[in-house]
């Protein structure tokens, strides 16, 4: 995203390079991400290495209670992008703003008590040596949240009933339970610190269906409860339609497509948005009869070889000479709608 467009998305009006360091983000906004990349360097034979763009030019921002979805297909970037914005892997360029702060090296470990990440799988996320007692109470031992074992013991029994945990599972080990109660533990580990905010990274993406609808209405009845923002990762578009405020479209580590739950899902431009919202299942055979479904030919490039101008043109029924040559800008298509497209 270029600075032009930064009026459109953060509202504080045309910001030059010399500008930008010295911005200051909007206080209004949980989390402010400005030009985020998170580039792997990738072996390809002896002394040769190539930069994996996995997450490249990202920008968005999270308010106040709020929870942006992020959708695209496996590989696209976003775990990365939760990853990066966490710390976990440092990011390449860019900056991440936290209520109003910007983080870096030195005070990520401080801001970490506003932040945390619910894992995808809750099979690996979870050390099967500990009990659930100890895997719920190792963040208020980290960040040293009590005066005794009393008090850390009385504060993993509360957190455990508010993710639907019985008392007696505390003595427990991860492999005794299921998947869905393994997840209500690492969701109750994420919030034993009383963070803001939340990356849920395909939190339900390896559970059955009756126990995700579980899981999401947990998550939905939490947000209300204590007050809490989320960046929703997941590849299912139904999910982040019923989880999601507003839902960013990612391709190719680029977002290419944003705006508010309702305004995308009737009106998607994006052509890959298209053709994500036309996979979806209608129950209506009637109405599925009618539906036209977006079929895209060919694979998605290697982010290792990103194609030039338009990652997606290789793809699109739409695509121009331009789209080959200019990576086309993101801008507002009004309501806060904005799209990276020359030709919708």
């Amino acid at each position: 995203m270029s600075n032009t467009q930064t009026k459109s998305v953060f509202g504080q009006g045309q910001l030059s390079d010399t500008d930008w360091n010295e911005y200051e983000p909007d206080g209004g906004n949980i989390l402010e991400v400005h030009h985020l990349s998170k580039h792997f360097s990738v072996k390809t034979g002896f002394f040769k290495e190539l930069p994996l763009k996995a997450v490249d030019d990202v920008s968005f921002f999270i308010r106040h209670k709020e929870t942006l979805g992020l959708v695209g297909e496996s590989g696209c970037g976003k775990t990365t992008v939760g990853r990066t914005l966490m710390w976990l892997y440092p990011p390449t360029s860019g900056e991440v703003f936290f209520d109003g702060e910007r983080i870096t090296e030195k005070n990520v470990r401080t801001l970490r008590r506003n932040m945390q990440m619910v894992f995808q799988d809750p099979y690996s996320s979870l050390n099967p040596r500990m009990t659930v007692e100890d895997i719920i109470g190792e963040p208020l031992d980290v960040h040293k949240m009590y005066k005794d074992k009393s008090e850390r013991r009385e504060r993993v029994y509360e957190l455990m009933h508010l993710v639907g945990l019985n008392q007696e599972h505390a003595t427990r080990y991860s492999h005794e339970f299921s998947g869905g109660q393994r997840q209500r533990i690492g969701i109750a580990r994420a919030l034993a610190i009383n963070p803001k905010f939340i990356v849920c990274d395909e939190s339900v993406s390896a559970l059955d269906v009756s126990i995700q609808a579980q899981i999401l209405n947990m998550f939905k009845d939490l947000q209300d409860e204590l007050n809490l923002s989320y960046l929703f990762i997941a590849h299912d578009i139904l999910i982040v339609t019923y989880m999601s405020d507003r839902i960013a479209v990612m391709y190719l580590g680029k977002i290419v497509e944003l705006a508010e739950t309702n305004e995308i899902n009737d009106h998607p431009i994006h052509p890959y948005t298209e053709s994500l919202f036309s996979a979806v299942p209608i129950p209506d055979p009637i109405t599925a009869r009618e539906s036209h479904r977006i079929v895209l030919e060919g694979d998605v490039p290697s982010p290792l070889h990103v194609p030039s101008g338009c990652a997606f043109h290789t793809r699109c029924p739409y695509a121009t000479e331009k789209c080959s040559l200019e990576e086309p800008p993101f801008t507002d298509r009004g309501h806060e709608h904005f799209v990276a497209c020359w030709n919708r």
